[in-house]
């Protein structure tokens, strides 16, 4: 299996992508597949099983890379957005509806309360009820539930900023055409990188965006 991590920035840069990048590769050679990193323009071809935005920012592909990616997707291929993903091509619908929601604020990093609302799906089977960890919590432009299935949601009671009120999906995935969309918040901090938990969450995304998982 080929999985591609791609972490071109043209907005903010967050000096965890080394990290994220070495965590993947760790997580492929322990768990046996190939991993490419890249931040030059990505060839999206059947033969990579998934493809990972890691916290990729602003306009990062050109108009034949948009259509080389949706066609990727939605002929059956692998979308992975960790963090920034979604604070990444403002200006593409089609992303849009891949990534689930924009990016629109975030308060201070802090520790909150991340409530698993599926229990079962591969990249958050491992978690508890309830996680409590640090990083730095998004509000999105719009709450994508009913677009996707949410996996984890934010207990905004839990931390001080939250914009979103009672319902904020923080994790979910939703099919694509042919292909499968994983997105989640969470991996601001480096530190992040090295936690098992989030590893394992990010582990199970990369299967289901596979296709190698199966996922109700």
């Amino acid at each position: 299996m080929q999985v591609l991590v791609f972490s071109k920035t043209a907005g903010y840069r967050h000096d965890s992508i080394p990290a994220g990048i070495e965590a993947i590769r760790e997580l492929g050679s322990v768990h046996g597949f190939d991993v490419t990193a890249t931040e030059e323009a990505p060839v999206f071809t059947a033969g990579c099983a998934a493809v990972v935005f890691l916290s990729t920012s602003g306009a990062v592909l050109d108009a034949a890379q948009r259509a080389a990616f949706e066609s990727y997707v939605e002929g059956g291929g692998g979308y992975v957005g960790i963090h920034a993903a979604a604070d990444t091509e403002y200006d593409w619908p089609w992303y849009g509806q891949l990534v689930g929601a924009w990016f629109k604020t975030h308060p201070a990093i802090q520790q909150a309360r991340f409530v698993t609302e599926d229990a079962t799906h591969p990249a958050t089977a491992h978690l508890p009820p309830v996680w409590t960890r640090t990083d730095e919590l998004y509000d999105f432009r719009a709450n994508p539930r009913g677009r996707v299935h949410v996996l984890q949601s934010l207990d905004e009671s839990s931390y001080t900023g939250g914009g979103m009120g009672a319902d904020h999906p923080i994790t979910w995935c939703h099919p694509q055409g042919r292909g499968r969309a994983f997105y989640t918040g969470l991996g601001h901090t480096s530190e992040s990188y090295a936690d098992p938990a989030f590893r394992a969450l990010i582990l199970g995304a990369i299967r289901y965006a596979a296709g190698s998982t199966p996922a109700a």
